[in-house]
C-alpha cells in the first residue's frame, strides 16, 4: 500500500505520517530532507531540486513497494502533477493507494506552530507564513477520494483516524 501525505507546509502532517508509521508500521519518506540532501552534496539550488526530491522519494517507495511493503510518502503534493506521480507509482506497482491531507482549522495555531518549527534540516529554511499563505491560493483541488484531518487534533488521533480509515477500506494489513 502506497500512503501519500499531502498539506501545506507547517499544517501537521509530518507528525501525523511519523505516528502513523509507528503504528502500522511502514517508512515514512519526507521529501524536504531529499531536498535538504542534494542541497548539502552541492546541487545548486537554482536546479529543480524539489522535482528531483519528488522524484528520488518515488523510486525509494517502488523499491519499497516491490518488496510487497507498506510505504508513506510525506510531502506538500499541492500541484495535480504530483499527485499524478503516486497515482502511476501505485497502477505500475499494483499496489493500493490511500490519499491523506492534513490540514489545520485554525489560521492563528498554524501560524504558530509554523513560526516555532525547527526541523534541522541544514541549508533548508523553513518557509514563512506568507509563503505558506501563497501555497494556500495555488494549492490544486483534489481530484480524489483522501481522508481530511486536522491537525488541530493530536497526531496520535489522528493516526488512529487514518488507521480506521484504512482498515475500513480493507488495506491495513492488519
Amino acid at each position: 500500500m502506497l500512503i501519500v501525505m499531502s498539506g501545506l507546509p507547517g499544517a501537521g502532517k509530518s507528525a501525523v505520517a511519523e505516528e502513523l508509521g509507528r503504528r502500522i508500521p511502514a517508512p515514512v519518506l519526507s521529501v524536504d530532507p531529499v531536498e535538504a540532501a542534494m542541497w548539502r552534496a552541492g546541487i545548486d539550488r537554482g536546479q529543480p531540486t524539489g522535482l528531483a526530491a519528488y522524484v528520488v522519494v518515488e523510486a525509494l517507495a517502488g523499491e519499497i513497494l516491490a518488496l510487497g511493503q507498506r510505504v508513506i510518502v510525506d510531502a506538500v503534493n499541492d500541484a495535480e502533477e504530483a499527485r499524478e506521480q503516486w497515482r502511476t507509482l501505485a497502477r505500475r506497482s499494483g499496489s493500493a493507494l490511500r490519499l491523506i491531507e492534513v490540514m489545520c482549522s485554525d489560521p492563528d495555531v498554524h501560524r504558530r506552530r509554523l513560526a516555532g518549527r525547527r526541523r534541522g534540516l541544514d541549508c533548508f529554511p523553513e518557509p514563512t507564513w506568507a509563503s505558506v499563505q501563497a501555497r494556500r491560493a495555488a494549492f490544486t483541488n483534489w481530484r480524489a477520494d483522501r481522508l481530511v484531518l486536522d491537525s488541530i487534533a493530536s497526531p496520535a488521533d489522528n493516526a488512529r483516524t487514518a488507521l480506521a480509515h484504512l482498515e475500513h477500506s480493507g488495506h491495513s494489513g492488519h
